[in-house]
């Protein structure tokens, strides 16, 4: 009976496409803060080194590169890309990039994005973004458009801000890292090929419940009392969104210098999928079940070996410490 509930609950962790638009478009709304005046001024033109995953989002950069490089041309951008082998080499492009004046552009999905930030942190580098993953979380928390012919107008005038990083062991991060049932599922979508696009991430979370078990966890925000718990995940969250448009942490900020943990305690599997489409409106905060702490940095420990997940990538095995660096990085964002 399981089985059937889940199947037929699995249309609600898709969002319709017309709510699918409106959260976009709420979510430029209320992107990540509006530009203060002083920061409006002339930009100097932009030299761009676009660091391009060709697989990423089932190969949409490759194919969307020519009409980004003609939107480029258009909007007078001298620009080169160089496609990446690794997320390692997409670090070193991002280096190279800022060694010779370069806007270091990541054209990919969150992952790329985050490694890129990561390479950059505490520098004078600047991150580009243009869209091209699965889920592309980051680009909707910022307001950037999600085509990436679109979102050459932010490269072209678009302002530069300081943005927070998420650190787990020694992986940057810039979304969310999460443990536990989070780990399962992202292990499935990361192996599934047949579905494209953020429906991956509902799929597999209905693919992974029937088989889970609640784990042990203990978690200790800023050296504090550590919290123990019986339950399904523990998410550090640097943005408030991640797996295609789930606002797991509502109030999180990406400037505010702290990490929004998100703790679900255990729960009857069919409540905690009646729960889930919640999510995507950030509405599951309310329930009984369901916790926010904030601070500057947590240790998570748990009864299972689980891998931590950020941004789609795997960056870190339990224990492990995850910390904000605030305002680690300059971002362009829409002015």
């Amino acid at each position: 009976m399981l089985i059937s509930r889940l199947r037929a609950a699995a249309h609600a962790l898709f969002p319709p496409k017309g709510e699918e638009e409106k959260s976009e478009i709420e979510a430029e709304r209320h992107s990540v803060g509006s530009v203060p005046s002083q920061l409006r001024h002339d930009l100097p033109v932009r030299k761009l080194a676009l660091i391009v995953n060709p697989v990423a989002g089932g190969g949409r950069p490759a194919r969307a590169l020519p009409e980004v490089r003609s939107a480029l041309r258009a909007h007078g951008l001298e620009h080169r890309f160089e496609y990446t082998k690794s997320l390692d080499h997409a670090r070193e492009l991002a280096v190279e990039a800022v060694a010779g004046g370069e806007v270091a552009v990541a054209f990919g999905g969150d992952g790329l994005i985050g490694a890129v930030a990561g390479a950059l942190k505490h520098t004078d580098g600047v991150v580009g973004i243009l869209p091209g993953g699965r889920g592309n979380d980051l680009c909707r928390v910022l307001g950037i458009p999600r085509r990436p012919v679109a979102a050459c107008g932010v490269l072209a005038s678009g302002v530069e801000r300081q943005l927070d990083l998420g650190q787990a062991a020694d992986r940057i991060f810039a979304g969310i890292a999460s443990c536990g049932f989070d780990s399962v599922v992202n292990e499935i979508a990361n192996d599934t090929r047949v579905v494209r696009g953020s429906p991956v991430y509902a799929l597999a979370l209905v693919r992974a419940l029937p088989g889970w078990k609640s784990a042990r966890f203990e978690v200790a925000v800023d050296h504090g009392v550590p919290r123990r718990f019986t339950g399904y995940s523990v998410a550090a969250a640097n943005s408030k969104e991640f797996g295609g448009g789930m606002l797991l942490a509502p109030n999180a900020s990406l400037t505010d210098g702290l990490l929004d943990v998100v703790i679900i305690e255990d729960m009857p599997k069919l409540r905690f999928l009646t729960l889930a489409p919640t999510v995507f409106s950030g509405r599951h905060v309310r329930h009984r079940g369901v916790d926010v702490l904030r601070g500057r940095e947590v240790h998570i420990s748990a009864s299972e070996p689980f891998t931590l997940y950020a941004d789609g990538e795997t960056i870190a095995e339990l224990p492990v410490t995850v910390r904000v660096l605030p305002g680690a990085v300059r971002v362009i964002v829409p002015a």
